[in-house]
């Protein structure tokens, strides 16, 4: 009887959603299609970097009613059309206080660049304050990239280096009674090291030391260059900080001293008569060009989180949260493929990996695009390691930033077992199986046996073998080279170009660039986004569409109500795929970089 009320009361919450929810929708969409207001005549685009950025923008049709910040690649496109609008005349940019993604911060600088350079417009950037949280060098690096560099009176520039910290578990396992049986293929595929040890190995230290030395090299260099200072004086003006803004514009750190309010004031004075600010959002919805629809084009594939199999379907329609499914990236090459006015691909990755068989089935639609004559290009974001990196692997030409972490050559699997820790507590775990030994391999009561961990430690091998195959005849290396340089390690892009990992050091738009050559496109060419996100409708519907039990009737129905404790089960249900890797194998790297 209980069930059966269930069920009535979620079918008509459902039902009182339709009614209700949906016309609602349709007035604010139809509010949405109406004609955007007009962009002022002298307009000053205020861009704010402090709510966060994603590599992309999410498929996800509703994603913008769970808040969260742009992605790079809406920013850049956005620009790409500002510089070329008469009625922009400058951007006015927001700093974090905090770090920010180098591979991001790599790629709006050549955003900015190219808008002061092409649209002969200045960008100004100010900042409420520096400080060391996370790679805030990359957030001083892109503010140095400005026309002038702006820092709240009295504020603290605390931008000196970047630090990263590990926490391990190993004393807190052994205290308790949990074993974490872990096979990882090799030394340097460390994300599971703070689980087996309680201090960085030789290698975990050496490789982590190598990839954030490249990164601050690389900021240090590009600040230099913008800021027109020497890099060796600029980084040991810059690590003798703290400074104060006053101490930092005395030292030559940044241009000017002012408020919010103050730098707003300078640059609408300097837009000409009239001139308004407006939110860099407002411009993108309002400056959208007309959809072309025929004649050449580039097809652009994204393909930003986790690496899973299957397609999305899950979770709730409202979260920004992105994974890469298989199964619709695949069906965005075939759709590629399919088109004839598409002559080429560029596959933006932003991935640190994931699973090794969904890996596979994208790389084997990145190969079947190469074999119907439409070349692919590989723009590499923030990450694009491990099963990031297999997935671009055999791309015909591969594009990364500087800071970009790739490579993570490697694979890692296991388990946690917890009897003994149970047991203290009075539970206890007794397995029972029919068929091979093997069949109980991944309970969480008892670790391996030795002949488990044998036939494991194989697949591993054999997980591993194909990882540098793929990567040797996708690169052109010997295997013997391609395992030196392997062993899990992390590089950054500028690291990889030297090891012939990447092709090129520059951002999206030299991919595209690429990409026309090797079509042999010439002229402006249109890009294609084969992304495959459902409409708003779809969306809706499957999202309510979820009559399996009543109980996922009144979460899903909960969520569009607000309840947390709802929202909070959906969510789970969406990640519990990422940490159930069948067989406990994972071709996913560390991220260090939030």
């Amino acid at each position: 009887m209980k069930q059966f009320f269930l069920t009535v009361a979620g079918v008509f919450v459902g039902l009182l959603l339709f009614v209700v929810g949906i016309p609602f929708l349709l007035i604010v969409m139809a509010a949405g299609a109406a004609r955007p207001a007009p962009v002022p005549a002298h307009t000053v685009l205020q861009l704010d970097l402090r709510g966060g950025l994603s590599d992309q923008a999410p498929q996800n049709p509703f994603a913008a009613f769970g808040g969260g910040g742009d992605s790079v690649m809406s920013i850049i496109e956005t620009l790409r059309r500002a510089e070329k609008d008469d009625k922009v005349k400058a951007v006015l940019v927001r700093l974090p206080e905090g770090g920010m993604a180098p591979a991001a911060a790599d790629e709006l600088r050549l955003a900015f660049k190219h808008f002061r350079e092409t649209g002969k417009k200045p960008i100004y950037a100010h900042s409420q304050g520096l400080y060391p949280s996370g790679m805030v060098t990359s957030t001083y690096m892109l503010g140095a990239a400005s026309s002038e560099f702006w820092m709240q009176p009295d504020s603290s520039f605390q931008a000196v280096g970047v630090s990263s910290e590990s926490m391990f578990f190993k004393r807190f396992f052994d205290k308790y009674g949990v074993k974490a049986e872990y096979e990882q293929r090799y030394e340097y595929k460390n994300a599971v090291n703070p689980y087996l040890y309680s201090d960085y190995t030789p290698a975990h230290r050496e490789s982590t030391l190598s990839w954030m030395g490249s990164v601050y090299r690389t900021a240090m260099a590009s600040a230099a260059i913008d800021r027109k200072r020497d890099p060796a004086a600029l980084t040991k003006t810059l690590e003798a900080g703290p400074y104060s803004a006053q101490e930092a514009q005395g030292n030559g750190l940044i241009d000017k001293v002012g408020q919010v309010s103050d730098i707003q004031a300078f640059a609408l004075d300097k837009a000409g008569k009239g001139a308004k600010l407006v939110d860099f959002d407002d411009y993108a919805a309002r400056s959208k060009p007309p959809t072309v629809k025929t004649g050449p084009a580039i097809a652009v594939i994204g393909a930003e989180g986790a690496i899973v199999t299957g397609a999305d379907g899950g979770g709730s329609p409202f979260s920004g949260d992105s994974n890469v499914y298989s199964d619709n990236v695949a069906q965005a090459f075939k759709t590629a493929i399919d088109d004839k006015d598409v002559k080429a691909i560029v596959f933006r990755v932003s991935s640190p990996g994931g699973s090794d068989t969904a890996s596979e089935q994208i790389l084997s639609s990145v190969r079947a695009a190469k074999a119907a004559g439409k070349p692919v290009v590989v723009s590499m974001g923030t990450y694009a390691a491990s099963g990031g990196y297999w997935i671009s692997s055999q791309a015909n030409s591969i594009v990364a930033q500087p800071s970009t972490l790739t490579g993570s050559i490697g694979v890692y699997g296991g388990k946690f077992a917890v009897g003994d820790a149970l047991a203290r507590f009075g539970v206890d775990t007794k397995p029972l199986h029919v068929g091979g030994s093997y069949s109980e391999a991944f309970g969480q009561g008892d670790g391996f046996t030795p002949d488990q961990r044998a036939k494991f430690s194989g697949w591993m091998d054999r997980i591993y073998a194909g990882f540098v195959a793929r990567v040797a005849e996708g690169r052109h290396l010997p295997p013997e080279r391609v395992r030196e340089i392997a062993k899990g390690r992390v590089w950054t892009g500028e690291q990889a170009k030297q090891l012939g990992l990447v092709d090129e050091l520059g951002g999206f738009y030299d991919a595209v660039d690429k990409a026309k050559a090797l079509a042999k496109l010439k002229d402006d060419v249109r890009l294609k986004r084969m992304d495959g996100g459902k409409s708003p409708f779809e969306a809706f519907e499957r999202f309510l569409g979820v009559s399996e039990t009543s109980a996922k009737t009144l979460a899903a129905a909960a969520w569009v109500l607000g309840d947390p404790r709802s929202q909070a089960i959906l969510d789970e249900m969406a990640k519990a795929r990422l940490r159930a890797a069948p067989g406990g194998a994972s071709v996913l790297a560390d991220t260090p970089i939030r």
